[in-house]
């Protein structure tokens, strides 16, 4: 193509693409988009323009060693490899990058190595890990996953709801109700249960009183009550690290809004300095955001309760404002993210238009990825508190559906096969649409073992792996490559060809559904070509190439269920 287009080689890599394998009809291999390669691009030219160009251009092109048929298509030219070769150059690729396969392609040799600070799950400490919560946890995880995978610098950060009012409240509830042993023992649950029943006192007037003059004495950094809140947020992360570890997730630094509320100080005083800071009559904190300066569109950045001052607690933003700083003069990165669901968007745009008017141009290298909200999570006990009732009530329920299967083979830890498979049935549900979409949460669509689902690709995976258990694993030096070229081989061999586009895309819009598309249709050819080629009663030779041929499957399965934070099981 270089030579008959007169272009770099370089210039052809982004407009040359696999084509997705087909179940009605024999497709090529690769595709020559078009409109991509001609001058005056795709805007100007009508379709029956390119259909022309692409004969022109089919017409100039000659077979070869390689390329066994070209032909034109509509704006494309499409390029059927020859056979052997394919399968050849597909699985020694697959063999030799192991782990690394996909990434290490040419589509991602310009995009520069950065560091990325992420910011999710973030919940606040004695009250509710919704649903929400839940949601930030795995697709930020997945964020981390993906940017690490592709050799970028991660720091995966935690920041918790650990300052505030609320705090009063819980120092004086656990003062009256507290249990220390307790607090040791189930933190999260027990610091809940007072909070729930302190709160019931709240608007009497001597507890609100009381409530105060605890969080004041926090303000002031008393020993006695800063002892207590230290307890409350260290016997939490412990929990909350240990639950992460449930789910597969583990993060750099766990930080929180305590750590921000004098450098909160420094940025209102930054902002007063610069001129940004207005003051409303009520004598509340803002920000004018609006382009014409008429107050339209403003941000409040510090609040006045019209309570005593000590107590003014200045809002999120001041404390976000300072907590990007940090983390920016901390870890220098080239890029920010925060997981957070929609409903915070206006927050993050007015965060960012803040920091550049302060002057921060990197200001632009922030970015909120939002999700949807998920309507009907609920577990047998009802609605959902703690994360915890999740991981129990999707254990069970898989374990349930592992005992009541008739293919279920023993394993070896069945709670631990349950929690994983369970746990793939809850990303691969959550992650199957646009991120930004809202859905009803099923379980008992979450957990069918047919269709599209975490179960499926489970035992896709576990299926593959017993094969190679079986027969052991195969060497590829002494593979026929001529023994794979039925139609169901093929299908899965173009598959493969195609996973580096699908991580591409997904780096490019952190859409995991992309990945999660591509691992359930690998699995459905993997599914029937384990049908139709069998590898037991076969020929030692064509064995040896099918078995090739499935561990290739599996090994790339795998990878894309690690990059989404699922554990492959090996027995189900």
């Amino acid at each position: 193509l270089s030579k008959v287009l007169d272009l770099p080689p370089e210039n052809l890599i982004k407009s040359i693409s696999a084509v997705p394998v087909s179940k009605k009809r024999h497709v090529a291999d690769f595709q020559l988009s078009i409109a991509s390669v001609i001058e005056n691009g795709s805007s100007d030219c009508l379709a029956q323009d390119l259909h022309l160009q692409a004969q022109k251009l089919a017409e100039r092109l000659k077979c070869d060693a390689v390329v066994s048929e070209i032909r034109a298509g509509p704006g494309t030219v499409n390029f059927t490899i020859n056979r052997e070769l394919l399968a050849k150059t597909v699985l020694q690729q697959v063999f030799q990058d192991g782990s690394e396969y996909g990434v290490k392609s040419e589509l991602f040799s310009t995009v520069p190595r950065e560091k990325a600070v992420i910011e999710f799950s973030s919940p606040n400490i004695a009250k509710k890990f919704h649903i929400g919560h839940l949601r930030s946890t795995i697709v930020g995880n997945f964020i981390a996953n993906l940017k690490l995978a592709l050799g970028h610098d991660v720091v995966r950060i935690n920041y918790l709801g650990d300052w505030g009012m609320q705090f009063g409240l819980l120092g004086i509830g656990f003062q009256s109700f507290g249990n220390k042993e307790k607090l040791k023992s189930s933190p999260l649950q027990h610091l809940f249960e007072v909070y729930v029943q302190i709160n019931k006192a709240a608007e009497d007037e001597n507890t609100k009183k009381l409530a105060k003059d605890f969080f004041r004495k926090l303000e002031e950094h008393d020993e006695q009550t800063l002892s207590l809140w230290k307890q409350f947020r260290d016997f939490s992360i412990e929990e909350y690290i240990r639950i992460y570890k449930r789910l597969g997730v583990h993060f750099d630094e766990y930080s929180g809004e305590s750590y921000y509320r004098e450098k909160a100080q420094e940025v209102l005083k930054m902002l007063e300095d610069k001129g940004l800071l207005q003051k409303t009559t009520k004598g509340t904190g803002i920000v004018d955001l609006s382009e014409k300066k008429d107050l339209s569109l403003v941000s409040t950045v510090m609040r006045s309760d019209g309570t005593s001052l000590y107590i003014t607690r200045q809002v999120s933003s001041s404390v976000d404002l300072a907590a990007a700083i940090d983390r920016m003069n901390k870890h220098s990165c080239d890029t920010m993210i925060y997981v957070t669901d929609k409903s915070q968007s206006h927050h993050f745009q007015h965060l960012f238009q803040i920091l550049k008017l302060m002057g921060y141009d990197w200001a632009e290298r922030c970015q909120h990825v939002s999700f949807g909200l998920v309507q009907g999570m609920k577990t047998r006990r009802g609605e959902v508190i703690f994360l915890e009732d999740v991981l129990n009530e999707v254990r069970s329920r898989m374990l349930q559906n592992m005992t009541s299967t008739k293919t279920t083979k023993e394993t070896q830890d069945p709670m631990e096969t349950a929690e994983k498979v369970g746990l793939a049935a809850l990303i691969i549900q959550d992650f199957r649409g646009l991120l930004s979409s809202d859905y009803q949460f099923s379980w008992d669509r979450a957990l069918q073992s047919r269709g599209d689902t975490g179960v499926f690709l489970q035992y896709t995976h576990a299926r593959l792996h017993s094969l190679e258990r079986m027969h052991g694993e195969a060497q590829l030096t002494d593979v026929n490559v001529a023994c794979l070229q039925e139609p169901d081989a093929i299908s899965v061999l173009q598959h493969l060809l195609r996973y580096d586009e699908v991580l591409y895309r997904s780096s490019q819009d952190l859409q995991p559904k992309h990945i999660v598309s591509y691992l359930l249709t690998l699995s459905h050819l993997a599914a029937v070509a384990h049908k139709t080629l069998p590898v037991r009663g076969s020929i030692p030779e064509v064995a040896q190439a099918r078995l090739c041929l499935f561990q290739a499957a599996r090994s790339v399965l795998a990878n894309g269920m690690k990059l989404l934070g699922i554990t492959p099981v090996t027995q189900m």
